[in-house]
């Protein structure tokens, strides 16, 4: 989803920097931080996986979910029989939560094991999730879930009818509060430890994926399209 300098679906300008708040500046590592919003939505729109904390019966409760973002809007969607998302239609004005996005790119092994870390880029949201009724904000939120997971696949699969709407809920969650944090680089080992003999550096974990499998009642007459073999 390329981000530029118009508004988008929230009336914001799409290169606007979010303001830190109490909840999005670290105590650790505040170097690491960023709020510039095209490196926030860089690492959203590299993800399709996403972690959605709330508070249940007094507890916290934490669900792994798909996502999809749309100018400074997060969407997820579930069974409206799923109890979070029926809490949030109840909620007034909506749920709080907390979703987390996160990607590994090393595993940074220093010659110490306190100094052992990660190299990682990660976003965090705070916000009230709403539920959206709205049926052609619906309609763009699941095809924008679609097309974060495999982009173009929206317009390549049928969409969904009526009964299946009716059974799907749709939140949203505006991007206010948010903040990227990035690690990058080596082991930080310390000047007395460098000449330990342990070996030290990174190793890089990346995703990939591999060729499309078809279904086994597939016409054979259907081939494999384009935004699959570019994946």
């Amino acid at each position: 989803m390329p981000d530029t300098a118009t508004p988008d679906s929230t009336g914001l300008p799409g290169g606007t920097a979010y303001e830190p708040t109490q909840r999005t500046v670290p105590s650790r590592a505040r170097e690491r931080a960023s709020y510039d919003s095209e490196t926030v939505h860089s690492i959203l729109d590299a993800a399709y996986l996403c972690h959605l904390g709330f508070v249940r019966d007094g507890a916290p409760v934490v669900l792994p979910t798909l996502f999809g973002r749309v100018g400074r809007r997060l969407y997820v969607h579930g069974s409206t029989g799923s109890r979070p998302l029926r809490e949030t239609g109840a909620a007034d004005p909506g749920l709080p939560v907390c979703l987390t996005v996160t990607h590994v790119d090393g595993l940074v092994l220093a010659r110490s094991a306190f100094h052992h870390s990660m190299n990682y880029r990660s976003v965090v949201v705070h916000g009230t999730a709403r539920t959206v009724t709205d049926p052609e904000e619906r309609r763009v939120a699941l095809d924008a879930i679609v097309d974060q997971v495999v982009p173009g696949r929206s317009k390549d699969s049928r969409p969904a009818d009526a009964k299946e709407l009716a059974a799907t809920a749709v939140i949203r969650l505006d991007l206010d509060e948010v903040s990227a944090k990035i690690r990058t680089g080596g082991p930080n080992d310390d000047p007395d430890d460098l000449s330990l003999p342990y070996w030290a550096g990174v190793v890089p974990v990346s995703q990939e994926y591999a060729a499309p499998v078809p279904s086994d009642d597939l016409d054979p007459s259907v081939q494999v399209p384009d935004y699959l073999t570019s994946l």
